[in-house]
C-alpha cells in the first residue's frame, strides 16, 4: 500500500510536468511579450487624441478611424496597396507555379542550381535590391538605354506603380515557388505516366492530377506573397518615391514626419485588419474550390 501511495503522487507530478500548457508556457510568454503586448499598446495608442501643439493626449477618440474610413486620400492609398498586392500575387502565381513544376521534374545537379537561383534574391538585402532596381529602371538605366539603342523613346518607369510591381515580384517570387515545389514533391511522376498511358490529354492531367496537388501550395504561397506585399515598406519607399505612397510608407510618415503616432497606429491596425479579412476570405474560397475539385 505504501508503495502504491508513493507511486501515485509521482505519476501525477509526472503528468503535470508533461502537460502541454506547461511545456509551451515559456514560448507563450515570449510570444505575449514580443507581439501581444506591443499590439495591445498600439491599439490603445490608436484611440488617443493628438494635438499638433501638445502632442498625444490621454483622452480617447474615434476620429482617426473616422478619417481613414471617410477621407478619399487614405482610401485611395489603401486601394493602391491592395490592388498592387493582388497583381503581384497573380504574377507570382503565373510565373512561380510553372517554375516550381519544372524544378520538381529536374534532376541533380540542375535542380540544386535552379533552386539556388530561386533562393538567391533572399540572400541580398531588400534595400540593396531596391537600389539595384532603381539603377536598372532609372532614366539612364539599362532598360531605357536598351530602348534608345532599339530606336524607341525612353520610358518613365522609376517612381511609378510599374516599378513597384516589378521589384515586388522579384522579391516575392521565392515565397511562391517554394510552397508549390514542396507540394509537388508529394506527387509521384508515375501517376502522370499512368494517365498518359490511359490516353488522358495534357489538360486532363493538369486539371485532375497536378492542379489538386499544387493548389495547397498556391494557397499558402499566395497568402504569404499578398501579406508581405501589402505591408512592404522598402520597395514602395525607394521605387515609388514621395508621391506614390502605400500604407506602410504612410504609417512611416505619420510616425516620423508628422509625429502623429495615434493616426499612424490607426493606419497600421486598419491595414492589419484588412489584411486578415482578405486573406481569411481568400483562404475560405480556395478551400471550398479545393474540396469541390477533390469531390
Amino acid at each position: 500500500m505504501n508503495a502504491v501511495a508513493a507511486a501515485a503522487p509521482a505519476s501525477s507530478s509526472r503528468r503535470r510536468l508533461d502537460d502541454p500548457w506547461l511545456l509551451s508556457a515559456p514560448a507563450l510568454a515570449l510570444f505575449a511579450c514580443l507581439l501581444l503586448v506591443p499590439l495591445a499598446l498600439t491599439v490603445v495608442l490608436s484611440f488617443q487624441v493628438f494635438d499638433h501643439k501638445t502632442g498625444v493626449q490621454a483622452a480617447l477618440t474615434l476620429s482617426h478611424y473616422g478619417a481613414i474610413a471617410t477621407d478619399d486620400y487614405y482610401l485611395g492609398i489603401f486601394w493602391r496597396t491592395f490592388w498592387i498586392s493582388a497583381l503581384v500575387t497573380l504574377i507570382c502565381v503565373v510565373i512561380g507555379a510553372p517554375e516550381a513544376y519544372v524544378l520538381s521534374r529536374m534532376r541533380a545537379p540542375w535542380r540544386s542550381i535552379l533552386l539556388l537561383v530561386v533562393l538567391a534574391p533572399l540572400l541580398v538585402s531588400v534595400v540593396v535590391r531596391a537600389f539595384g532596381w532603381s539603377m536598372l529602371l532609372g532614366p539612364q538605366g539599362i532598360v531605357n538605354n536598351a530602348f534608345r539603342w532599339l530606336g524607341l523613346p525612353a520610358m518613365r518607369i522609376l517612381y511609378t506603380e510599374a516599378a513597384v510591381v516589378i521589384a515586388l515580384v522579384h522579391i516575392m517570387l521565392p515565397f511562391m515557388i517554394i510552397p508549390v515545389w514542396t507540394s509537388l514533391q508529394k506527387l509521384d511522376p508515375g501517376v502522370e505516366d499512368a494517365a498518359l498511358s490511359l490516353r488522358a490529354s495534357p489538360f486532363t492531367i493538369v486539371r485532375r492530377i497536378i492542379f489538386p496537388q499544387v493548389l495547397p501550395g498556391i494557397l499558402s504561397g499566395s497568402l504569404i506573397v499578398f501579406g508581405l506585399s501589402a505591408s512592404a515598406f522598402a520597395i514602395p519607399g525607394l521605387l515609388g518615391g514621395r508621391r506614390l505612397k502605400m500604407v506602410a510608407t504612410l504609417v512611416y510618415d505619420e510616425y516620423l514626419h508628422e509625429l502623429n503616432w495615434p493616426l499612424g497606429a490607426a493606419l497600421a491596425l486598419t491595414l492589419l485588419a484588412a489584411n486578415l479579412i482578405v486573406m481569411l476570405s481568400y483562404n475560405r474560397v480556395v478551400e471550398r474550390s479545393y474540396k469541390k475539385a477533390m469531390g
